[in-house]
């Protein structure tokens, strides 16, 4: 049986356990990368548990606010909503998007990408693969950022960027205008997809929004994140479903239509 992202949202939108028994199958291992990543205490399951429970609540806008969709936006949608469940560090000093954005504005959007994955916590080396540029030269470029930065405040500090990362991250994904591009043009520029001139027309709108920055970074992440990423084996997956308090009567004969792991994706 074929069972993709698709039916699993609409099944979850009913609170039918087929659909979160596929839900944690396949997204709680992407739950669990992402907390490690962004969570102080990521690996504490007590943590994980409180965020899968809430994001099960009929409340959550996991599933209110997203019509059935292909499984990489569902997975930077699920992004969001898991960032919103962590608690968030208290910034060091005060750094706010529009101050970021005027020191910036010199910058390519590459290199405006490489200074944002700084404020998604990502390291050079772990940047690199998703800018496609060497570590060394993410590296300078920070370097150039931070000097930019730091002649706009009175205060500054080394970690600035990472400890505001979560409030900068709000503020541009907030910020969307009637402009800004849908997901499919990001995935489309990642895929290899777009024409020369599609690349130049989205470089021009996205190069000076920094709703736009911030979106094609996220999907950036969620592509790389789940390179490689494995489902949950049966003997995995039941501690969940038990949390969730469902029993499906065979949880592990339907498998992945759209190949969520591929290297296509």
């Amino acid at each position: 049986m074929i069972y993709t992202c698709y039916e699993m949202v609409g099944d979850c939108r009913a609170n039918l356990p087929e659909g979160w028994a596929y839900f944690i199958t396949e997204y709680v291992p992407l739950i669990r990368k992402l907390m490690a990543h962004y969570a102080a205490g990521g690996s504490d399951p007590d943590l994980l548990n409180r965020v899968l429970l809430a994001l099960r609540k009929p409340e959550s806008k996991l599933f209110q606010s997203l019509d059935p969709a292909p499984e990489r936006p569902f997975a930077a949608e699920l992004r969001q909503n898991v960032l919103a469940e962590i608690p968030a560090a208290t910034p060091e000093g005060d750094l706010d998007l529009d101050t970021l954005a005027a020191a910036l504005a010199p910058f390519t959007l590459v290199e405006k990408q490489a200074a944002w994955f700084e404020s998604m916590r990502y390291s050079p080396a772990e940047t690199s693969p998703m800018v496609k540029m060497e570590a060394k030269t993410v590296e300078r470029i920070r370097g150039r950022a931070a000097d930019a930065i730091r002649g706009r405040l009175d205060h500054w500090s080394s970690t600035l960027l990472v400890s505001n990362g979560r409030a900068l991250g709000l503020a541009a994904a907030a910020g969307r205008s009637q402009d800004c591009l849908p997901v499919k043009a990001f995935l489309d520029v990642i895929d290899g997809r777009t024409t020369w001139r599609g690349r130049e027309d989205l470089d021009r709108h996205v190069s000076q929004c920094w709703h736009c920055i911030d979106h094609f970074c996220r999907m950036m992440e969620v592509v790389e994140m789940l390179r490689g990423l494995q489902p949950f084996s049966e003997a995995e997956a039941r501690p969940f479903r038990e949390l969730f308090g469902i029993v499906v009567k065979k949880p592990g004969l339907w498998r992945r239509a759209s190949g969520l792991r591929s290297n296509s994706r």
